[in-house]
């Protein structure tokens, strides 16, 4: 499938240098709007019949299923993106403010509902257990510090020189980023239900609450101080109107098209190979891979000294996912009480989480993520009926777990179910039409992730910002990179901050013509 918003004749005799960008996803999609603003002709290839990447849907029984992020924080990286475009994001997507963003729900019966309102969240910590209200305190403001220092001051801008990271050394000493983002709230609240809900965060960008730097507990105060956004029509919406952006700065977006190398000259990016043999040459290349399969498979044919197969096989990837997409009939007056977002967490969390990064077992019972956005969105489901998916943490694919998706999924399946059904939607498999999955195996094959990682690299000290793959290849002249494997990392923000960094090391484009 092939868009454009021009005939190929006058596409083609474009004399503006021309970036073509591999991936639509919402990196890619950012790194091509914000090309398009600096005077570049560019080609977006992707190779889905639809753009989107991770922030994809599909649509089954009359039921949309959105197949990546349900939740939007900080929609001013959206607005900052189009506003550089000349564009309003609020005239192009419309997103529906959570409250509650999402009820955290635990085997005892007690639940924790997050929200933007500092004094419900108080009342709810005083209720659950008061002498935690003072160390609550001290953590949040505790995540705004770190959202200072991590997110406003090294997110946002390239980390690509060992300078970068030595003299902000003291700064992640004071701030204790040596310890884990559980280590850290468990200092501060002895309830092990109130540390769950301030630790786990870690998990919506591939990290290990137990071992990531404590520097993510920032993600708290983004939620606190931006709020949690759903975009109607789901995300995929955001990333077609991205699409439409890109279109109507006369670039053009290839669906079905698979790159299969990054041609390099004499150290320069100068096109890519695509996998039925046909060559498209370009000034610049961004690329929207994954990281590990940009720098192990698309540069393959090239000597790199930094990225090298031995050093992308020595990082630890992130967990994988298992996720359950179905739709129900004749529900609308069910499960009053299941809203849009749900986090229903296991009976032994500690050891389910230690079992999804270092492998020995699935949970019988689980921890999962629960998403409705039909009680948002109409449009998510066929009338009377409801639109769910149940997202479940597991291991890696080539874990020390040994469990075949292909043939043991069904038997995964009746455990999901049976858990949603002992402790939220009682009579669920009376209702369900419509069904699919998404496993590890899916990822690797539809996603190309290594081994099936749903988040890429994951983000531990060691393996964030200086330490993770730049957005400007030192191994290849006129490669930049964008998405969840590179600095700044996974999450929605920082992905599309990704191509901001990525955009801004690149030269406007009257500038690389008159170079050339």
């Amino acid at each position: 499938m092939l868009k454009r918003s021009d005939s190929g004749e006058s596409y083609q005799s474009d004399p503006r240098p021309h970036a073509v960008v591999i991936g639509a996803g919402f990196g890619g999609l950012a790194a091509a709007m914000r090309l398009g603003a600096k005077g570049y002709r560019v080609t977006v290839m992707d190779r889905l019949d639809i753009v989107g990447g991770r922030a994809s849907s599909i649509t089954q029984g009359g039921h949309r299923f959105d197949l990546g992020p349900t939740i939007i924080t900080v929609p001013q990286v959206f607005e900052e993106l189009w506003q550089d475009c000349g564009r309003d994001f609020h005239k192009d997507v419309l997103l529906h403010k959570m409250d509650p963003f999402y009820e955290i729900r635990f085997e005892d019966g007690s639940k924790f509902s997050a929200s933007d309102d500092l004094a419900k969240l108080r009342r709810q910590v005083a209720q659950i257990a008061p002498g935690d209200l003072a160390g609550f305190d001290r953590f949040m403001k505790d995540a705004e510090a770190r959202y200072a220092f991590g997110f406003e001051k090294l997110g946002k801008r390239p980390l690509d020189k060992l300078w970068d990271l030595a003299v902000n050394l003291p700064t992640f000493g004071m701030l204790r980023a040596d310890r884990s983002v559980y280590g850290h709230v468990s200092r501060l609240m002895k309830d092990e239900r109130l540390r769950f809900a301030t630790s786990f965060h870690p998990l919506f960008i591939g990290g290990d609450p137990f071992n990531v730097t404590s520097m993510y507990i920032l993600v708290s105060h983004l939620e606190a101080a931006f709020g949690v956004h759903y975009a109607m029509g789901g995300s995929g919406a955001i990333a077609k109107a991205m699409a439409d952006v890109v279109l109507g700065q006369g670039g053009e977006i290839r669906l079905n098209e698979t790159v299969d190398s990054i041609m390099v000259e004499n150290g320069h990016a100068t096109g890519v190979e695509m996998n039925d043999g046909r060559k498209v040459s370009c000034d610049i290349v961004v690329s929207n891979a994954d990281a590990g399969f940009t720098y192990d498979h698309l540069l393959r044919r090239t000597k790199n000294r930094h990225w090298t197969p031995k050093r992308v096989k020595r990082q630890r990837l992130s967990m994988g996912l298992c996720v359950w997409y179905f739709g129900t009939k004749n529900t609308r007056d069910k499960w009053h009480d299941v809203g849009h977002h749900t986090v229903l967490v296991g009976p032994d969390y500690q050891r389910e989480v230690r079992d999804i990064f270092f492998g020995k077992d699935l949970a019988e019972e689980m921890s999962l993520y629960v998403h409705r956005p039909s009680v948002t969105d109409r449009s998510a489901a066929p009338e009377g009926g409801d639109t769910f998916y149940a997202l479940a943490c597991v291991p890696h694919l080539k874990s020390e777990v040994d469990f075949d998706w292909s043939t043991q999924l069904q038997s995964y399946r009746e455990k999901l179910l049976d858990r949603l059904e002992q402790k939220l939607m009682p009579g669920l498999r009376e209702h369900i039409t419509e069904e699919t999955f998404l496993t590890p195996n899916d990822f690797e094959t539809r996603y190309l992730s290594p081994k099936g990682a749903a988040f890429s690299f994951e983000p531990r000290i060691l393996q964030s910002g200086w330490f993770r793959p730049h957005n400007k290849s030192k191994d290849v002249n006129g490669l930049y990179l964008v998405g969840a494997g590179t600095h700044p990392g996974a999450g929605v923000p920082s992905v599309v901050i990704s191509a901001s960094i990525a955009a801004d090391q690149i030269p406007d484009a009257v500038k690389l013509r008159a170079f050339v």
